[in-house]
């Protein structure tokens, strides 16, 4: 089977993006987790989002990284579906 280019392309550029940004939050998750949740810069006081969020994110982030990589890997896009259809028989 062959790939279209273009939306090969895309899922690529796709997945470096989700790539960078699950890293992002994987720091964000560190930072909590090292306690610098809260900090101030002058006046202004500065508080991170909460863990449950970063996490269900993250979450998010690393099913979509699956998605793009099966999909680049099988040139099937990752938002289409298989059906099959299961016709039974008795012998």
């Amino acid at each position: 089977m062959r790939c279209d280019p273009r939306q090969l392309k895309r899922w690529k550029e796709e997945l470096a993006g989700v790539i960078l940004r699950l890293a992002q939050y994987l720091a964000a998750e560190q930072a909590i987790l090292t306690g610098a949740q809260e900090y101030r810069i002058g006046s202004r006081s500065l508080r991170r989002v909460d863990l449950k969020m970063i996490l269900d994110e993250a979450d998010r982030l690393r099913k979509r990284r699956d998605e793009l990589e099966r999909a680049i890997a099988t040139c099937r896009s990752p938002s289409k579906r298989t059906a099959f259809r299961v016709i039974p028989r008795d012998l």
